[in-house]
């Protein structure tokens, strides 16, 4: 098969590398990809959000399966429009796509459906934050409605804090919205819970734990994602069950009432408070850096799990996990999440000897004349697998070392919760 990859970061390096193992992968072509998937596929330099274009590039190439990485594309309709065009492709539909595409959709579907989350206010004017306020104890949790990729949720510690983010937000700060939500602040563990979905069924597909904040000891601001591990102990089995019954099938099932059903992956933002699942946030595609440490404990073949999901034939398709433990550290450009250090050659990355259980997966670089360059906020993820999650950051923190890259920075503290315990 053919195979055309949308999007440019680690999650997309981490999907390539597994399509390329697959048995039934002939060729694998990236929109636009990077300096990473450049070795195992062919990169087509092409703005994703231009439909047409990429239409036109998967008839010329002969493409016989898409599968979409990034939120930005299937929040915008591209599973739509492909599929339109007689083009098989994974990901959901635009309407599914408004799980992600908007908190103010995503928390209103939780009412009506008794799926246990945050309480919660959309606000489209100052008025409304004042309402909440008033009615809630700090801190406060302010949400941008819209895409803000990983950077639009701020907790507020005071009431002039709530008041400067909501204005921001309101005058534009995110192109995708004017609209904001707040929500009380939950206190507990967080976890990341991933689902593959077809039609009719869906299988468990691996759980992670993500660090959010820019600096050691969960401090700074949001960002997209510094590291991660899998699997997340946290996720029982008992918390587990609470998690399909609570907020899983409820969620589904409304998609299919609406005749939207839900195809693609799922990803499910939980608080973990007194052995309860709270839903924080749907993502609807894999999690990025989460994808890089689940995807490496996979045994079976993605593209056959993709291709019958496509076929809605996932119920009668095996999915084996490795019983090992992963882990991934990303590196990251100075500067980051604010305005960051741009296109600093990476001298020293092809002179690190990786052994079978090592990757570096590329996210925000590109390659020029042969050699490599960064090309976004979050750059490397450095990425390793063992029997415990000590030994595998230690294993991490060495192969950082050694690239002695001086224009990135990383946390060294990955999986301090799971460590230090």
């Amino acid at each position: 098969m053919n195979i055309g990859l949308i999007g440019s970061g680690g999650r997309e390096h981490a999907l390539c590398q597994k399509l390329f193992e697959s048995k039934i992968s002939k060729k694998i072509f990236c929109f636009p990809g990077n300096a990473g998937t450049a070795h195992i596929a062919k990169n087509i330099d092409i703005n994703i959000l231009n439909f047409k274009n990429v239409l036109n590039h998967i008839k010329e190439n002969k493409i016989d399966l898409v599968i979409v990485g990034p939120e930005e594309p299937l929040v915008k309709g591209i599973v739509d429009f492909l599929s339109k065009n007689k083009v098989k492709v994974f990901g959901p539909n635009k309407f599914a796509s408004k799980l992600e595409g908007s908190k103010a959709f995503m928390k209103n579907l939780c009412k009506q459906n008794n799926i246990p989350t945050a309480d919660y206010q959309v606000c489209k004017n100052i008025a409304h934050v004042s309402n909440f306020v008033k009615k809630n104890k700090f801190p406060i949790v302010v949400k941008a409605d819209g895409l803000a990729a990983g950077k639009g949720v701020t907790i507020c510690k005071t009431k002039s804090k709530v008041f400067k983010i909501s204005k921001q937000i309101f005058g534009g700060k995110f192109k995708s919205s004017k609209t904001l939500v707040l929500e009380e602040f939950l206190e507990g563990e967080e976890a990341s819970y991933f689902l593959i979905v077809d039609k009719n069924n869906f299988k468990f597909f691996g759980t992670a734990q993500d660090h959010k904040r820019v600096r050691e000891n969960d401090k700074g601001p949001n960002t997209g994602g510094m590291g991660a591990y899998s699997p997340a102990p946290i996720v029982d089995e008992n918390i587990e069950k609470k998690i399909i019954n609570k907020i899983v099938r409820p969620t589904l099932n409304a998609l299919k009432k609406k005749k939207k059903p839900y195809k693609g992956f799922l990803y499910v933002g939980l608080m973990i408070k007194k052995n309860e699942p709270y839903l924080i946030e749907f993502n609807v595609r894999m999690g990025d850096p989460e994808c890089q440490v689940i995807l490496p404990r996979l045994k079976s073949d993605l593209l056959k799990i993709i291709k019958n999901t496509v076929s809605d034939k996932l119920k009668v398709t095996p999915i084996n996990w490795k019983k090992n433990k992963c882990m991934t550290v990303v590196l990251c450009s100075k500067g980051y999440p604010g305005k960051y250090l741009k296109n600093k050659i990476i001298k020293n990355i092809n002179k690190i000897k990786l052994k079978k259980n090592e990757t570096i997966f590329h996210a925000g670089t590109r390659l020029q004349n042969n050699a490599v360059f960064s090309n976004g906020g979050r750059v490397l993820n450095f990425t390793s697998s063992g029997e415990n999650f000590l030994n595998v950051r230690k294993n991490i923190l060495r192969l950082i070392k050694k690239l002695n890259w001086k224009s990135g920075f990383f946390r060294k503290d990955i999986g301090w919760r799971i460590i230090n315990k």
